[in-house]
């Protein structure tokens, strides 16, 4: 599979997804990396026992013209910033159609209201479906005010990038990506393992008493370290801070993201997160967050081209 070192970009003209494409565009223009936007439209169906009177023809000209707008007026405003953009009007379900995309770039990036879903117009269920299926790391971008104005030169430079880390291949992944953000921004890197061995519920809940729990932690911190030490190994001059704590991976992100800029996370790739660290969801991670998600799923160990930056 062939990728270009580009990022993707899904927007329907909502509050949110400018707000994505501002985050996207402040990555573009730190890694020089070009943009690709995307906004994909479809014609409404109904069903034929639905319409009264008979057949109604319908012209997709009007949608069309509107979804022109939107993406026009996304692609000027990420040329102010001076980054390079290219802009893709398509029709289809935007979820199928950024998938597919998917394939030819590093990145992708969406937005959402951060109440669980995407605002929806054209992009709908795209929050869910694209970062698990999505053939690259794929990046949510809250906007946590419906009255907010999204505005570029408000998104921050990432300075504390946090990842969860529990020792399977979708979180070395996840690492790898981590590493690579680090590194771009300067930014501080903390690896967060949890073990829910005292919350009476979560993976190690059905343990008996008198398992001991803080053999447990010592375990987990003695497996993260070894992941971090050799990551470290790989790359001259980094440093990873490590945090092992009693809680799930969901809740022990969530509480991180107050005080981070992004999140990143690995997906075990089966028709959406099967767990983050030690059983917690995507939904709860990625509803509740509250800064942007990189979410790295299986199908991003695909290999990249030789002239590619090695992850």
């Amino acid at each position: 599979m062939s990728r270009t070192e580009a990022i993707l970009v899904g927007i329907d003209g909502s509050a949110s997804s400018l707000h994505a494409l501002d985050w996207a565009t402040a990555l573009s223009r730190r890694s020089g990396q070009p943009l690709t936007v995307v906004c994909s439209y479809s014609l409404p169906s109904f069903a034929a026992a639905s319409l009264d009177g008979g057949y109604a023809a319908l012209d997709d000209s009007s949608i069309q013209a509107g979804a022109r707008v939107v993406l026009d007026e996304a692609v000027a405003r990420a040329e102010l910033s001076g980054v390079t953009v290219t802009a893709h009007l398509t029709t289809g379900d935007a979820a199928g159609v950024l998938i597919e995309m998917s394939k030819d770039f590093s990145l992708a990036v969406v937005g959402t209201r951060g109440r669980g879903g995407f605002a929806e117009r054209l992009l709908g269920t795209v929050s869910s479906a694209l970062p698990a299926h999505a053939h690259c790391p794929t990046v949510v971008v809250p906007l946590r005010s419906e009255e907010a104005a999204p505005d570029e030169d408000a998104v921050a430079p990432l300075h504390r990038i946090i990842v969860g880390v529990d020792g399977s291949p979708s979180a070395h992944g996840a690492l790898d990506r981590a590493i690579e953000q680090a590194i771009l921004w300067e930014a501080e890197l903390v690896a967060v393992a949890g073990v829910p061995v005292g919350s009476g519920s979560g993976l190690l809940a059905w343990l008996p008493a008198s398992i001991d729990h803080e053999q447990v932690l010592e375990d987990v911190t003695r497996g993260l370290n070894d992941i971090v030490d050799a990551a470290e190994a790989e790359h001259a001059g980094l440093k990873i801070k490590r945090i092992v704590l009693d809680g799930t991976g969901a809740e022990l992100l969530t509480e991180f993201s107050t005080a981070s800029d992004l999140l990143v996370v690995g997906s075990r790739g089966r028709g959406g997160f099967a767990g983050l660290l030690l059983g917690s969801t995507s939904q709860a991670v990625l509803h509740h967050s509250e800064c942007p998600v990189m979410v790295v799923n299986k199908h991003c160990d695909a290999p990249r081209p030789a002239d590619s930056a090695s992850l």
